[in-house]
């Protein structure tokens, strides 16, 4: 009777350290996608001044816009996703828009558009905001592991012990104004 006993608590001891590995690797791969995202950030920062460099001086009457793409980026790189992720999200969020409004104005530029330099910075953009979504669905996929974790039994005991939560770790989503149809028009009157 008392083999069987240890048996049990052998068993119950294994479970929980099991559970626990699990929710640990869990944590540390949310905290290891936030960092790809910032990787990734990282480029786009680094390639938006050479962008608009090239584009300034076909675009003076831009002006305006790439001042306020500069300050974003600026703003942006400036936010620790770690430390305060509900604020880096907004602010990439609002400079996506502003890349986007560029993009278009960028279409009233047919020197500018047919510039190989520029072609190539914008295809180099174009892959870095892949690589950036591609980072947000790593993100958003282990969160949600790691959301699963912490609310479904057994593992939630574990994780209200430990005092892991996910409340610290929001999805990445897009707003309402990404949501809505982009009406080029709007950036040509």
């Amino acid at each position: 009777m008392s083999m069987i006993i240890v048996l049990i608590l052998v068993l119950l001891a294994v479970f929980a350290v099991v559970l626990y590995v699990q929710l640990i690797v869990c944590r540390n791969k949310v905290q290891e996608s936030m960092a790809d995202i910032d990787v990734q950030l990282k480029k786009r920062y680094d390639l938006i001044p050479n962008i608009l460099q090239m584009a300034a001086k076909f675009m003076e009457h831009e002006r305006l816009l790439m001042t306020e793409l500069t300050e974003l980026r600026t703003r942006a790189m400036q936010n620790n996703f770690a430390t305060n992720p509900q604020e880096k999200m907004a602010l990439e969020n609002m400079l996506n828009q502003k890349l986007q409004e560029f993009k278009l104005s960028m279409e009233n530029y047919p020197d500018l558009k047919s510039n190989q330099t520029m072609i190539t910075a914008m295809q180099s953009m174009n892959e870095v905001e892949e690589h950036i979504a591609a980072a947000r669905r790593f993100y958003n996929a282990n969160v949600n592991e790691l959301k699963n974790r912490v609310e479904i039994f057994p593992s939630s005991l574990m994780a209200g012990w430990l005092h892991i939560s996910y409340e610290k770790t929001p999805f990445f989503e897009i707003t309402d104004v990404e949501r809505a149809p982009i009406n080029s028009m709007n950036y040509f009157k």
